[in-house]
């Protein structure tokens, strides 16, 4: 079975609770506190499997976990942190958000990506003790690992894309320039899913092809196999639109073109756009056919496109029809990498109910709230930048909005966990 597109929850572990602990040897006089801090909670990571082309993997387990840091423990010792989780995909996931459906990341290179970090280790005790509090008998807890739901969307890393209707001949021709092995029978929907083969041109050098089933009319409709195999065209520099130019089945080239071609816009305007090689597939046979194969030329070269003619079945052009893919391909941008659309501002701020309560005590401003305390353990208060960050966290977040409902001002004192800073708009 072939899967492309799954929603997965994840969620990196949580920070271990620093310790509360006191010496107590019995020959050091006045010990002092000795609590360790917590561990860091496990990141959730992403890591590309070379190999793979389906996220078939995800169909029974959508729910990942990474591990808790530990909490700390007595002697300073520091509890230990929690195992990052590693989740393998396929080349060329694009990683979304499941609420806005903004791309994260795109996994098209070979770095592992860390979707979501893992909770800050909670202080001990011993952090907290000064000149005129020797004995604190308190201690900071963890902080809680981010969470997701993501969808996985798998657009395929391929040069080139067959497209075509059934039956034409794209599965046959795959198999007869690459080394992959699709299914091949005298049938429509013979294949159900895309299959990838590398072409090689000589001297070390090629190109990744994908023939891509289920092209119909009414295809970006839901028709036939649907849309559904039309995003593993999406990163494609260069399309082969193989016809049936024999006529034996009563089709004819031109309407299958134009049928396609309107499958194509219908889905992506820009996938429409991309230059097309028009491969004349069944050439063998043309004699014994219908097609009329001046008219079908001259729309062709209306058209503004490449053509060819080919046979799958006996190799005739096949050679040249990888050079001339190989040519064109010199003179294309390379495939398309998405750029990432989900913010860090956006990871910040908690989906669905997240509540934030702020409170007036003798002209100080104070702002709570759980995903504000998660918060803070994120931000270094000494760093312009991150505070800058947290600046734009609580401006997207509608804080700043809220504080000048309650009647906060320029130059009123605003606190956060401890936090103080001026009011300013």
């Amino acid at each position: 079975m072939f899967v492309d597109h799954v929603k997965i929850y994840v969620r990196a572990g949580d920070g271990g609770d620093g310790k509360v602990s006191f010496r107590r040897e019995k020959y050091v006089a006045a010990g002092g506190p000795d609590g360790g801090d917590g561990g860091r909670g496990g990141n959730i990571v992403l890591s590309i499997h070379e190999g793979t082309n389906t996220l078939l993997a995800f169909r029974y387990k959508r729910k990942f976990i990474a591990a808790n840091g530990e909490g700390g423990k007595a002697c300073k010792m520091h509890g230990a942190n929690g195992e990052d989780l590693i989740i393998s995909v396929p080349p060329g996931t694009l990683v979304r958000d499941a609420e806005s459906g903004k791309i994260i990341k795109d996994m098209s290179d070979c770095e592992p990506y860390i979707l979501c970090k893992g909770g800050r280790g909670g202080w001990g005790n011993r952090h907290f003790a000064t000149p005129t509090r020797q004995i604190p008998r308190f201690a900071k807890g963890g902080t809680k690992g981010e969470e997701k739901e993501v969808v996985l969307e798998l657009k395929m890393l391929a040069d080139v894309g067959l497209v075509g209707f059934p039956n034409v001949g794209k599965s046959s021709l795959i198999s007869r320039i690459s080394a992959a092995k699709p299914k091949i029978a005298n049938y429509h929907f013979t294949t159900l899913s895309p299959s990838l083969g590398v072409v090689s041109t000589g001297e070390g050098k090629g190109f990744v092809c994908a023939d891509i089933p289920g092209l119909i009319e009414g295809a970006s409709d839901g028709l036939g196999l649907g849309h559904e195999f039309l995003r593993h065209v999406d990163r494609c520099r260069l399309l082969l639109h193989v016809v049936d130019v024999s006529g034996l089945e009563g089709r004819d080239p031109i309407d299958d073109i134009e049928k396609i071609d309107a499958e194509l816009a219908k889905y992506s305007e820009n996938l429409a756009s991309r230059p097309q090689i028009v491969v004349a597939n069944k050439s063998d046979m043309i004699e014994a056919g219908t097609t009329d194969i001046e008219a079908f030329e001259k729309y062709v070269k209306e058209k503004g496109r490449k053509l060819i003619y080919v046979s799958a079945l006996n190799g005739e052009n096949l050679d040249k029809l990888v050079r001339m893919t190989a040519e064109e391909l010199e003179n294309l941008p390379p495939l398309t990498i998405y750029e990432p659309e989900y913010t860090e501002e956006d990871a910040a701020i908690p989906k669905g109910e997240r509540v934030t309560e702020i409170r007036r005590d003798d002209g100080v401003f104070f702002v709570e709230g759980e995903w504000l305390y998660n918060l803070m353990g994120q931000v270094n208060t000494e760093d312009y930048e991150s505070l800058s960050f947290f600046s734009r966290v609580l401006q997207k977040a509608g804080v700043i909005e809220m504080l000048e409902e309650k009647g906060c001002t320029d130059g009123d004192t605003v606190n956060i966990y401890g936090f103080e800073f001026d009011f300013v708009k």
